[in-house]
């Protein structure tokens, strides 16, 4: 399979030279283009036609999601990764509907990138496979099969992440994914990815505290 070219759109630098980083580390894909603003970014998929965009939600001159319904509604058909600092309910429901299935909250890592980036892989390798320009319910079906890492979670997850619920129903205020996972003695990562689920369920919110100096702080909450 060709290199998979990736466009990044991202308004801050050094988040974009980290972003760079971590695909051009995966090996599949390739970044064939950046841009900081949500004008550059539309003229980079028309000139690019990248397979994959990694779209930062806030830009100075426009909303990614805007972006996103121009670039579609311009012909463009490609996976999209919606990159942002505050993913509340209402932004991933705009993005969905403009086709968007994966998501990074920042700061996000290397692993949580990596896993979109592969998913994403996994699901064009598979389109590319079948060849098919007119496709039977068969073939539809499994391009629309969840991978491995969309599947629901096991039952003893799915425990955990009710117990996670249950205890942001019991606090008042927000709640770091440290303080959750210092509450349930789990650690700071496993209690994020938990509150993250709740947040794409619409069982939680998530809004970021600034204060100080560095990233702001994601602090979640149970949605009342």
């Amino acid at each position: 399979m060709r290199p998979l070219r990736a466009l990044i759109v991202e308004d801050d630098k050094a988040v974009a030279i980290v972003t760079r980083g971590f695909v051009e580390r995966h090996g599949a894909f390739v970044v064939a283009g950046e841009a900081s603003t949500g004008r550059a970014a539309l003229e980079a998929i028309e000139a690019i036609r990248p397979d994959l965009v990694l779209l930062d939600v806030h830009l100075p001159d426009a909303s990614g999601i805007e972006v996103l319904r121009v670039a579609r509604a311009r012909g463009f058909a490609g996976e999209v990764v919606a990159v942002t600092a505050a993913r509340d309910l209402e932004t991933v429901r705009a993005a969905r509907a403009f086709g968007v299935r994966h998501y990074l909250v920042k700061p996000f890592g290397l692993e949580a990138m990596r896993e979109r980036l592969e998913a994403i892989r996994a699901e064009l390798e598979q389109a590319e496979s079948l060849g098919l320009r007119v496709l039977d319910q068969r073939a539809v079906d499994a391009m629309l099969q969840p991978s491995d890492r969309q599947r629901p979670a096991p039952a003893g997850s799915q425990l955990t992440l009710d117990r996670v619920a249950a205890l942001l129903e019991t606090l008042d205020g927000t709640s770091s994914a440290t303080e959750i996972g210092e509450s349930l003695g789990m650690s700071r990562v496993s209690a994020r990815r938990y509150l993250e689920r709740l947040v794409l369920e619409g069982r939680a919110e998530v809004a970021p505290r600034y204060g100080g100096t560095g990233r702001p702080e994601l602090r979640y909450s149970a949605r009342r």
